[in-house]
């Protein structure tokens, strides 16, 4: 493993680096130490590397990740993981607002808290908070999972369209078209293997799923303001 120190290394040399490996051959395991809540650490990776980031990241750590295994210790700021294309960005404490926005694959971890609008315009992405989301949620969210063992705020899945919401605890309100589901064995078994994935302990049984109601699908004349 080779290891980096943010206080003796700039942080673009670090990203330059990352960006010129695949992973397949050579350097593949990387240790980041005092990233210090630098902003945009790991952006833009797009190799089979394992990444370790150890203390507190800024906004939009491991954005537009594409194959890397990306892991901070601590917390992170806005945009964890904006735009993740595949792999698995995980971080060990709470992050801020809109984790995994606009993600069209991939696996985002949270093992604390995610703020405001996780998931907002998520695209095809999995992600799992092990604790508490805040307000809206999935807000625009086209397709994907997210996994919430704790409480979400308000406005939950505003505007959906085609995705999974599973929720253990209490949800404060549901958003616009957003509605409880039956939790049928499909989504038992999708529900099941995140966990799984997530390497987070929950019992899927007691979560409850939402999804969209569909009534915003096509326009109504009745709605339009003339």
């Amino acid at each position: 493993m080779i290891e980096i120190d943010l206080d003796k290394s700039e942080l673009r040399a670090l990203n330059a680096k990352l960006h010129s490996l695949d992973g397949k051959t050579g350097e593949k395991s990387f240790k980041v130490v005092n990233p210090n809540g630098k902003h945009n650490i790991a952006v833009g990776v797009d190799g089979e590397l394992d990444i370790t980031i150890e203390g507190h990241a800024g906004h939009y750590v491991g954005g537009m990740n594409k194959h890397a295994n990306i892991t901070v210790t601590g917390n992170s700021g806005a945009g964890l993981a904006e735009n993740i294309m595949s792999g698995v960005v995980r971080v060990k404490g709470n992050a801020s607002q809109y984790t995994g926005a606009t993600g069209r694959g991939g696996l985002v971890v949270v093992e604390g808290d995610a703020a405001a609008r996780c998931g907002i315009s998520m695209k095809g992405v999995d992600i799992v908070v092990g604790g508490n989301v805040g307000h809206m949620c999935a807000f625009l969210g086209q397709s994907g999972n997210v996994v919430v063992c704790g409480d979400a705020g308000d406005a939950l899945g505003d505007s959906i369209f085609e995705l999974n919401l599973f929720v253990q605890g209490n949800v404060k309100s549901l958003g616009t078209d957003c509605e409880e589901k039956e939790m049928d064995a499909e989504k038992l078994a999708i529900l099941t293997q995140l966990l799984d994935q997530a390497k987070i302990k929950a019992d899927p049984k007691k979560f409850k799923v939402y999804g969209p109601g569909r009534n915003l699908y096509n326009f109504k004349v009745d709605n339009a303001v003339l």
